[in-house]
C-alpha cells in the first residue's frame, strides 16, 4: 500500500468517483423527498444537503473492485515492533527506518512520551518501544526529545515496570533477561479442549499470538544489541528488582507460583517432547497462514509467527517466510510527508458493509451500480470452509464473513450480521445468489450463539476466567465473551430476516435487557463505549419489536439526553473503560459517536426531539466542505483501554447513516421485514 485509502491526508480522488448522472439522481431523490415532506423545514433542508455532500464523498472513495477501506490507526508500538523485527531478522533498510522514525517522532508529545490514543495519558510500554525504535533509527540519546523520554521512563520504574510483550522484544537483543519473563511452554499445544488454559480457551487474537510465542519462549534467542539501554533502567546495575509474591490464596499468587513451577519444568522438560511440541506449534502456525501470507489478517501474530518459524530453521527465502514478510509490508501506509505508519489490521469487509448501509439509508437507490459492485465484492468474501471456530461447533456449516481481506480461519459474528444487513439494502441482479449467501450467514450466526443467549465476536462460550490471570497476559483482553454490541447487531439482523420471534432471537433480546446498565446505557466492547453500546442496542431492540415506550428504551433515551454535550454532539473518552462513572458518556464531541447516539434516538422515535435536532445541527455545522468530518479521537477498541483504534471511515459512515435516517426515516431494505420469509436454509424453531 502506497498511500492512505480514505482520503484523510488529502490523497487524490480515485478515477472511479460517482458520475455526474449518478450524483444528479441522488440529489434529485433527496430534494424530492424533502420537498414533499416539509419544504419549509430549514433543518431538514440542511440535513439533506449535508447528506448529499457526505454521500458524494463516500461514493468517490470506493475502490474499483467494490470495497471501501479507511486507515486503521492504532499506536506507535506497531511501528516500533516492525523496526525491531527487521533488526532481529537482519533486513533493516535505511528508507523504511527513516520513514518509520518520522512517523514515530511525529507522535511524540511535548513531555517526551507517547500515548496509545489521541489525548490519552502517557503510556510506559509505548514510550519504551518508541524510544528504542528511534535509537535504532540513529537518534542520539542525549537529544532533548530522547532525554525527556528516557527521564520519564525512569520516573515510572524503567523497563522493569513495562508490560511482558515489551520486555520480550527487549529480551530478543539481550536488553532484558529471558529468565525474568513468564514461562510459556510449547507443550500447551497438546492440552485437550476440556483442560483449563488450552489454546482454545484464549480469544482468537491471543491464541494466534501465544502459539508462536511458545516457540520463542522455548528458544530464548538473543541477537547482539547494537547499543546498551542503561538510560531506561532505574538502576542499571540491578535492572530487574525482585518482587514479592502475592498471597498464595489469591488468584495472582496462585498463578505466580504456577509460573515458578513452569520455570522449573523448563530445566526438566524431555528434549524429545519439547522438540515435538515446537514442531506441532510450527504446523499449527503454517496451517493457519492465509493466502496473502498473513496470519489472522492482523499484524501481531504475523510478526511472532515469522520469528518463531525463523527460529525453527525456516530461512527468509522459504515460501512461507517470504509470503509472511510481504504481507507485513501491506500493512504500511505511506503518508504524503514521507512517514510510514503500520496498521495493526485492515478493515475492508467491515468498512464496506457499513458504507453500503450508510449509502442505502441516505437515499442511494438500491440498484445503484456502486452498491451492486459493493454487494458483488462482499458476496465474493464469504467464507465457506471451516476455521478455528469449528473446534467448538464441529457440525456447523460455514458461512461467515471476516473483517479483513484475508482471514478465512476467523470469520466474525459482527461482520457477518452487518454484511447481511448491507446485502438486504441492495437490489442485486442475481437475487438467488444473494439469498443463498444470506442463508449461510444467518445459519452460521445462529449456530454461534453462546449458552447465555448472546454472541461473542469470534468464538462460542469463550469465557474461561483463567487466561486473563496468567502473568504472561498483561497486554489486554485475551478472551472473547459475548458483548452487547455484537449481540445487538445479530438481533437486528435476525429481526430483518423475519426471525424476530424465533426463540433464539428472543434469548438475545432478553440478554440485552438483562445487561442494560442501571443508568440506561449498555457497555460497548468493540467501540467507545457506552455511547457505542447504547447506539447498537436500541435500534436492535426496536427492530426486534420493543416499542419506543418500553422502559428499557426510555431509560436509554434519558441517558443519551443526559450526556449530550453543550455543543449538541456526543463523545466519550476511552477512560470510561477504567473510570466508568467519571467518564461514561463524557468526552469531546465526535462525528462517529454523535452518529451512534442519533441512530439510537431516531430508532426510539425521537426524531422531533430537541436532542435529535441539536445532534443533527452539530453534524451539519461540523461537516467539511468536501462532505467529510474530522475525527482525531479514537472511537474503536481492540482491547478496551489497552489497545485503541481510530477507524478513519467511522467519521464518515456513521454520521451519514444518522443523517440518512433523519431525512428518510426507517432504513431502506429490498423487502419489508413483514413480507419476508426466513432466509434460505434457516428455519425458526
Amino acid at each position: 500500500m502506497t498511500a492512505t485509502t480514505d482520503g484523510s491526508t488529502g490523497a487524490a480522488l480515485p478515477s472511479h468517483a460517482a458520475s455526474a448522472s449518478d450524483t444528479t439522481h441522488i440529489t434529485t431523490h433527496i430534494t424530492t423527498h424533502v420537498t414533499t415532506s416539509d419544504a419549509a423545514d430549514a433543518a431538514s433542508g440542511a440535513a439533506a444537503r449535508a447528506t448529499q455532500r457526505a454521500t458524494d464523498f463516500l461514493l468517490a472513495r470506493q475502490d474499483p473492485e467494490g470495497w471501501w477501506k479507511g486507515d486503521l490507526e492504532t499506536n506507535v508500538t506497531m511501528d516500533a515492533e516492525d523496526l525491531l523485527l527487521r533488526q532481529f531478522l537482519g533486513i533493516s533498510d535505511e528508507a523504511t527506518t527513516r520513514a518509520a522514525a518520522l512517523f514515530i517522532r511525529g507522535e511524540q508529545r511535548e513531555d517526551g512520551t507517547w500515548a496509545t490514543f489521541y489525548g490519552g495519558p502517557a503510556e510506559l510500554s509505548a514510550t519504551i518501544e518508541a524510544y528504542v525504535a528511534l535509537r535504532l533509527a540513529g537518534d542520539d540519546p542525549g537529544a532533548p526529545h530522547m532525554a525527556r523520554a528516557s527521564a520519564w521512563v525512569r520516573a515510572q520504574g524503567g523497563i522493569a515496570a513495562a508490560r511482558v510483550f515489551t520486555r520480550i522484544w527487549l529480551a530478543l537483543f539481550g536488553w532484558w533477561r529471558w529468565e525474568d519473563l513468564p514461562e510459556l511452554p510449547p507443550e500447551i499445544v497438546y492440552l485437550p479442549t476440556w483442560v483449563p488454559l488450552n489454546i482454545y480457551d484464549f480469544g482468537c487474537w491471543a491464541r494466534q499470538t501465544i502459539v508462536p510465542l511458545t516457540v520463542v519462549s522455548a528458544k530464548r534467542p538473543v541477537r547482539p544489541a547494537p547499543f546498551p539501554l542503561d538510560e531506561l533502567h532505574t538502576d542499571p546495575a540491578h535492572p530487574s528488582p525482585s518482587r514479592p509474591l502475592a498471597p498464595a490464596a489469591s488468584w495472582d499468587g496462585a498463578f505466580q507460583r504456577i509460573d515458578k513451577a513452569l520455570h522449573a519444568y523448563r530445566r526438566l522438560a524431555p528434549k524429545r517432547l519439547r522438540r515435538a511440541a515446537m514442531n506441532t506449534a510450527a504446523r499449527w502456525i503454517i496451517e493457519r497462514q492465509e493466502n496473502d501470507g498473513c496470519w489472522g489478517g492482523i499484524q501481531p501474530p504475523a510478526v511472532y509467527s515469522v520469528i518463531a518459524l525463523h527460529l525453527l530453521g525456516y530461512d527468509l527465502e522459504h515460501p512461507v517466510m517470504r509470503a509472511g514478510l510481504e504481507s507485513l509490508d501491506r500493512f504500511a501506509v505511506w503518508r504524503e510527508d514521507g512517514a510510514r505508519m503500520i496498521e495493526a489490521c485492515q478493515s475492508p469487509v467491515w468498512d464496506t458493509c457499513l458504507a453500503a448501509i450508510a449509502l442505502a439509508d441516505a437515499g442511494v437507490p438500491a440498484d445503484h451500480p456502486q452498491l451492486v459492485k459493493a454487494a458483488d465484492w462482499m458476496l465474493g468474501e464469504q467464507i465457506v470452509r471451516p476455521g478455528d471456530w469449528s473446534v467448538k461447533r464441529p457440525g456447523l456449516p460455514p458461512g461467515g464473513w471476516a473483517f479483513e481481506f484475508h482471514n478465512d480461519n476467523y470469520p466474525d459474528i459482527d461482520d457477518t450480521a452487518e454484511v447481511v444487513l448491507a446485502l438486504r439494502r441492495v437490489r442485486h441482479h442475481d437475487p438467488e445468489r444473494v439469498e443463498k449467501a444470506i442463508g449461510r450467514g444467518v445459519r452460521w450466526n445462529l449456530g454461534m450463539q453462546s449458552r447465555n443467549g448472546a454472541w461473542g465476536a469470534f468464538d462460542v462460550d469463550n469465557t474461561s476466567p483463567f487466561p486473563n490471570r496468567l502473568p504472561f497476559c498483561d497486554f489486554g483482553e485475551v478472551i472473547d465473551p459475548p458483548s452487547a454490541d455484537v449481540t445487538a447487531h445479530v438481533v437486528e439482523m435476525l429481526a430483518a430476516e423475519g426471525l424476530a420471534h424465533d426463540p433464539r432471537t428472543r434469548r438475545g433480546v432478553q440478554w440485552l435487557l438483562d445487561e442494560q446498565e442501571a443508568d440506561g446505557s449498555w457497555f460497548g466492547r468493540w467501540g467507545v463505549n457506552f455511547v457505542y453500546g447504547t447506539g447498537s442496542a436500541v435500534p436492535a431492540l426496536v427492530a426486534a419489536g420493543l416499542p419506543g415506550g418500553h422502559p428499557a428504551i426510555r431509560r436509554a433515551v434519558s441517558w443519551l439526553e443526559s450526556v449530550q454535550n453543550e455543543d449538541g454532539g456526543w463523545g466519550e473518552d476511552l477512560r470510561s473503560y477504567r473510570h466508568v462513572r467519571e467518564w461514561s458518556g463524557q468526552g469531546a464531541s465526535t462525528a462517529s459517536q454523535t452518529g451512534w447516539a442519533l441512530m439510537a434516538l431516531l430508532a426510539a422515535g425521537e426524531r422531533e426531539s430537541a436532542a435529535v435536532e441539536r445532534g443533527i445541527a452539530w453534524l451539519v455545522a461540523t461537516q467539511r466542505e468536501d462532505g467529510s468530518w474530522d475525527e482525531p479521537h479514537f472511537t474503536g477498541t481492540g482491547f478496551p483501554w489497552d489497545f485503541s483504534i481510530n477507524y478513519h471511515l467511522y467519521r464518515q459512515v456513521f454520521p451519514l447513516t444518522a443523517l440518512g435516517r433523519y431525512v428518510y426515516g426507517e432504513p431502506a431494505v429490498t423487502r419489508p421485514p413483514a413480507d419476508r420469509e426466513p432466509a434460505a436454509g434457516v428455519k425458526g424453531r
